[in-house]
This record gives structure tokens, sequence and C-alpha cells, in this order.
């Protein structure tokens, strides 16, 4: 069983909590999550099973997407609704105008410091083990891009909109920011991830869902692919003689490769696939596709991940 599924993680699961599920559901060792959601967050969790662990790491390059509420006059040590409150304005006027202008000012690259209630490590220890000892740690500022806020309500102190981010966006952060932008402070009240990458909450099955079709045998064909996990990335089509350079995790020549799928440049990462289409390996552009193309004999790829 190699691919990805797409979970709808419920609300009070860590991450954690799921794969551990799973893996006790499916008997399977090879299992893991990629781009963590909060405890009290819901919706899209990438569960990576088999073969498909060896490219976690590139399925959370994906942009995610988010349906957000967030809570204006009260903020958080968590900058979420399960923490304590720090802040709380008892009386101040908001129009959805300065929502919608704020929301614009957070649109593009921002700088976000990662919350204290975090898994990022500072020297090697995660934030949170130090908020939860009450300690405040200087932690650099980070870029992420926020492409998309689009405004959907405003009913008093609550405000809904969607989010389209980067990897690595605190959701928790950006309303947090925004509420001290607008002046009375905020948190995020809910939060459910509906896209990461190409797979939405409309492919998303329930833990228990998964455990009966697991049972009946279905599982299998609701998997994501190799290949559809890779879909995004320029592609190459190796020959037999390229199959043996993977195998032996050696450089690809332009020899090895009898077709480009979609152009690359040099460090773009690249999905080297057989002829009949099924993933091999993930390499890391040497040269780029035109040069790969020329017809001289030189090296094109290294080879990353062997799936062989």
């Amino acid at each position: 069983m190699d691919g990805l599924l797409i979970i709808n993680k419920p609300r009070g699961w860590t991450s954690h909590d799921v794969v551990a599920k799973l893996r006790k559901i499916l008997s399977i060792q090879k299992i893991g999550h990629t781009g963590t959601l909060d405890p009290d967050a819901t919706g899209v969790l990438t569960v990576c099973i088999g073969k498909a662990t060896k490219l976690a790491q590139y399925t959370n390059e994906f942009d995610k997407e988010y349906k957000v509420v967030m809570r204006l006059g009260v903020s958080t040590d968590t900058q979420d609704a399960t923490g304590k409150v720090v802040k709380e304005t008892k009386e101040f006027e908001v129009s959805t105008a300065q929502i919608e202008d704020a929301f614009k000012k957070f649109t593009g690259k921002i700088n976000q410091i990662p919350p204290m209630y975090s898994a990022v490590k500072v020297k090697g220890v995660p934030l949170y083990r130090h908020a939860r000892k009450g300690k405040e740690v200087p932690r650099e500022a980070r870029e992420v891009t926020i492409k998309e806020i689009k405004f959907l309500e405003h009913s008093g102190e609550f405000v809904k909109f969607d989010v389209t981010c980067s990897k690595g966006t605190y959701i928790r952060t950006l309303c947090s920011d925004i509420g001290d932008f607008l002046g009375p402070g905020a948190h995020m009240f809910s939060l459910e991830r509906t896209r990461s990458g190409e797979f939405s909450i409309s492919d998303a099955m329930t833990v228990e869902d998964a455990e009966g079709l697991n049972r009946s045998g279905d599982l299998v064909s609701r998997l994501k692919s190799l290949e559809q996990m890779t879909g995004w990335m320029p592609s190459v089509i190796i020959n037999k003689r390229g199959s043996s350079l993977v195998r032996d995790g050696r450089p690809l020549d332009t020899g090895a490769i009898d077709e480009v799928k979609r152009d690359f440049f040099p460090e773009d990462t690249v999905a080297v696939a057989d002829i009949s289409g099924e993933l091999k390996a993930i390499g890391k552009a040497i040269c780029s596709s035109a040069e790969a193309r020329d017809g001289s004999d030189k090296n094109v790829l290294k080879i990353e991940r062997v799936l062989i």
C-alpha cells in the first residue's frame, strides 16, 4: 500500500493521533503526516503511506487554503481559542472597511514571528516546551507569503475569511497580528484547512471512513498515487540504462533520458519516471531542460530519492 491518503482531521485530535490510529488500522509502520494541523483545527491532513513517505518533504511544499473565524477584542497566549486571555477590549468599533483594508496590508510577503506555542525549535528545543514553563524565548521573524485573503462575513466581534498561503504560515499569528493592527487585538477562533496543494476537502475522508474502506478492501483505490503526488513537478522519462543508474543512486546524464516532459531549471525538483509512467525517483536538476535537450553528453539530474 503506497500512496497519499487525504484525511478530514476532526477537532480535538492531534495530527499524530490521526497517524497513530491509521497505523493501527492498516497495520503499517511506514506512515506519516505532512503539514501539521493544531488539535483544535479541522480539515485536510495529508498522510503518506509506504513509499509515499519518501515524498513527504515535497508534499509539504504545497500552498494551503483555510477557512478562518477570527474573534476581535480578545488576545490569548496561544493566539487561538484554547489559550489564556492576556488582553481583552470590552468596547471597540472596527468597520468592515477597516478589516478589508487590514487584509490588503497583510497580503503578499509578510514577516511572522513564530508563536511560543509551536513546534519551531530554538537551539534544538521546541518553543512549546519553553512556553509551558512560562518562558518567553527570543525568535527570529520568518518570511511567508499570503497569496489571498478573501473577506466573507463580519458579525460583531467575529470575522470570517478564507486564506491562501505558503507553507510555514501560522494562521493563529496572522489573526493576532491583524487584531493588533486594528487595535482591539484578536485570536483565531476556529480553523479549517480546505486545500493542501491539489488535494481539497472534497477528496478527504474521516478516519472512520478509512477504517471501513480498509475492511472492505477498497481503501487502496482511494489512495492518491505517487505519480499524482508529484504531478506538479517537471518530469523526465528514463530508459533502461537510466533505471540502472537510478537503482545505484547515480546522476542521470543525457543518454539515460529519453524525453523531457516539462521544462526545468538548475536546482528544480524533477520527477523521474520510466516509459510506462511509473515514478522511479526524485531528482535535483543540475542543468536546464534546454541543455538536457541539446544533444551534448552531460549530467542532467542528481538523484535525491529512489523509489524502485
